[in-house]
């Protein structure tokens, strides 16, 4: 009777479980659709792996679980109220992909508030890697592209060199001489980094051994990564110097990424036997993972087991989740306004004394900055007055313009672009220029003096977002967050204007030539740029 009784709380146990997962799959359906849409990049092609995987793990610890008494804790309860109040607020701004992270805060809050933090301190990592099936935000992704794509071009080309090929590396372009290799956000090595973290964070789970070296397994996927992308990148260089730039390209190329990434679980499934032999474990690998147990380890039979009762907490959790099913199906979508301007195709070719001539951007690097609407263009100045001696070098105006930021589409910040294209940034401040007053306040810009070789070139740039003049990039992500609240709106842009510093010339020049252009551009950029 009492087995009868035990199996029908268990079977009422999945199905009040099985409710819950249905009332969440309903009210995230979109975060589902977002998600599936970026598993399809190879970034993140891991992501379907990950529920099933989360899943495996709670399961191996069954036996564990089912001796531990459920008490359920009404933090659980506040996290997934925590959770929803993420979900509903990412409806209503520009944060795209933070549904994603509410719904894993409402799984860990709804299994807290039925489990307590006994047991749920069994089940946090297994839920907790269901955060590595999420895409970065766009604004991390991109510094993180920027910077490992710098660091393997450099050990790629370290290693090129010691292979004797002449090589000369500018930024993430690799000038091989007849050939040139672009190092670009598909050959950052994210491709890898991301799978591997993920089977670092597993292996590293199921590792028996002590604290450190589990935490070894899972950071050391980063360099593990890097250095074996570096490799990739400097066999590559290697292979179009003996053989043509075939090598580069097609087949070839992707087996080579494959290879690549079974090379670097080889190296941590090795550093894995490393570590228990430093240690002085005498157990296979397939033991310290858990994958041999002997009959007789008994983690717990079904007469150990503890009865179950849904607790309050848990009870709580799932009602407001039921109540967040109406708003989360009934809210029509938000429209977002975007602003009457005038497009760039009619900007005119002369500012003041300033005469002007248009550039274009490769559609290579256009289908990375995903823009709107640009203007780039080259302005000297015509004047012959006295007063402008000295400032007749010419001044590179680029405006870059999105009418919406709500779907990971963003400014890029020329502090992460420059150093790719092989600039050297000497000097980086923030400064107010007095002689400007857009709406009735000086403007403040980034300034920066770059080199590349012998060249130099003085650099300011600032973010005009909705009629802010912002040069603080976190600040533009709060922007960002409070208009799409109030205002319905996240256009915005990244105003940039450069000018070369001829040899021996003092900076202060420069300064004065950007700060003349500026102040008569900046009237004209208005019809352009709403506020």
């Amino acid at each position: 009777m009492l087995n009868n009784r035990l199996l029908l709380d268990q079977r009422s146990r999945v199905v009040a479980a099985a409710v819950v997962a249905v009332l969440l799959a309903v009210v995230f359906q979109k975060t589902f659709v977002f998600l599936y849409a970026n598993w399809q990049r190879e970034e993140y092609s891991h992501g379907f792996l990950i529920p099933p995987i989360s899943a495996f793990l709670l399961w191996q610890r069954r036996h564990q679980l089912a001796r531990i008494p459920f008490k359920g804790s009404w933090a659980g309860f506040a996290l997934v109220l925590l959770g929803l109040a993420i979900f509903f607020l990412n409806f209503f701004t520009s944060v795209v992909g933070a549904d994603a992270y509410a719904l894993v805060i409402v799984v860990a809050g709804f299994a807290l508030a039925f489990m307590g933090w006994e047991a749920f301190k069994i089940a946090l990592i297994p839920i907790a890697l269901l955060l590595l099936m999420n895409p970065l935000p766009t604004f991390w992704y991109n510094r993180l592209s920027s910077e490992l794509q710098l660091i393997s071009s450099q050990l790629g080309v370290a290693l090129m060199r010691a292979f004797g090929v002449s090589v000369f590396l500018q930024g993430n372009v690799i000038d091989l001489g007849n050939y040139q290799l672009q190092v670009a956000e598909a050959c950052s090595g994210l491709r890898y980094l991301f799978p591997l973290m993920t089977l670092g964070a597993v292996i590293g789970y199921l590792f028996k051994g002590r604290v450190w070296m589990r935490w070894c397994l899972f950071l050391s996927t980063a360099p593990i990564t890097v250095l074996m992308n570096s490799l990739r990148i400097g066999v590559i260089g290697v292979l179009v110097d003996r053989f043509g730039i075939a090598q580069a390209e097609g087949f070839l190329h992707q087996f080579e990424g494959w290879v690549i990434f079974m090379a670097c679980f080889a190296l941590l499934i090795l550093e894995a036997r490393v570590l228990l032999r430093l240690s002085g474990d005498s157990r296979t690998l397939s033991q310290a993972l858990g994958l041999r147990q002997s009959q007789a380890h008994g983690e717990g039979s079904s007469s150990s087991a503890v009865r179950r009762k849904v607790s309050t907490p848990a009870v709580a959790a799932s009602v407001l989740i039921a109540l967040s099913l109406y708003p989360a199906l009934a809210l029509p979508q938000r429209a977002e306004v975007k602003p009457a301007r005038t497009d760039f195709s009619l900007f005119p070719s002369r500012i003041g004394d300033w005469i002007g001539r248009r550039e274009r951007i490769e559609n290579v690097y256009l289908d990375v900055l995903q823009l709107d609407d640009y203007l780039l263009a080259n302005y000297v100045p015509q004047s012959t007055r006295p007063e402008a001696a000295g400032t007749t070098a010419p001044v590179n105006l680029y405006v870059a313009y999105y009418a919406s930021q709500r779907t990971g589409r963003s400014v890029h910040s020329p502090s992460s672009c420059l150093p790719g294209g092989g600039w050297r940034i000497e000097q980086f401040e923030e400064r107010e220029l007095k002689g400007i007053q857009p709406g009735g306040r000086p403007l403040r810009v980034n300034r920066a003096v770059i080199s590349q070789g012998a060249d130099r070139q003085l650099v300011y740039y600032w973010f005009q977002e909705r009629g802010r003049d912002l040069t603080n990039e976190y600040a533009v992500k709060w922007y960002l967050l409070t208009d799409a609240v109030t205002r319905d709106r996240t256009d915005g842009a990244l105003v940039r204007v450069v000018t070369p510093l001829r040899e021996g010339e003092d900076i202060h020049l420069g300064d004065v030539r950007l700060g003349q252009f500026a102040a008569a551009a900046l009237p004209t950029l208005a019809p352009y740029l709403p506020d």
